[in-house]
């Protein structure tokens, strides 16, 4: 028996750039619904920036009324200043879904990456590579911020049906090819 058919709205939160997917699943199938950011690059003052945020993801929810928000979980990098900012842009997102009571799951980059490719450090065009393969197109925008996006809604995809995300390690393309043949044609 079939899944019953949910959409899923994958965010990958940036101050200045907000990548954004959205998927319908059937829980083995995957539509491509919307992908795309949110650029915030013309808002001089960061509040601006976050309500542009929360209004576009707002939209985003009520255009396409997804059953979950998937949002990528802020990593620490070198600057504490941008890990705040870039929690902000989440939190965003977040209180959008809440207003709209969409329940939320958070992803660790690392997993993302690890349930799109098979491999946790693999490079941002792997991952928009991989979904190509996935969702059977070529018709992914290059803004590797949008596949990021649309990577988090997959990602939550593959955990609904039990795929472990961060389970299975693989020592390259070949590998996963051979383990995962109707994942890639």
């Amino acid at each position: 028996m079939a899944a019953k058919p949910h959409i899923i709205l994958g965010v990958d939160p940036g101050t200045q750039v907000t990548g954004y997917g959205v998927i319908l699943s059937d829980g083995n199938h995957l539509e491509l619904l919307a992908v795309d950011c949110i650029r915030t690059e013309k808002y001089d003052d960061h509040y601006d920036r976050l309500q542009c945020i929360y209004d576009r993801i707002l939209e985003i929810i009520v255009t396409h009324r997804p059953a979950v928000l998937a949002i990528e979980e802020p990593f620490y990098g070198k600057n504490v200043q941008s890990m705040l900012k870039l929690g902000r842009a989440q939190g965003m997102a977040i209180a959008a879904a809440l207003s709209q009571k969409i329940p939320i799951q958070e992803y660790s980059p690392k997993r993302v990456k690890q349930s799109v490719t098979g491999n946790g450090n693999a490079a941002k065009e792997q991952v928009a590579a991989m979904l190509g393969h996935i969702l059977k197109t070529n018709a992914l925008p290059k803004q590797l911020d949008a596949t990021d996006g649309l990577a988090v809604a997959v990602c939550h995809h593959f955990s609904m049906r039990g795929i472990p995300a961060g389970g299975k390690k693989y020592s390259g393309w070949e590998a996963f090819v051979k383990d995962n043949p109707g994942r890639v044609k």
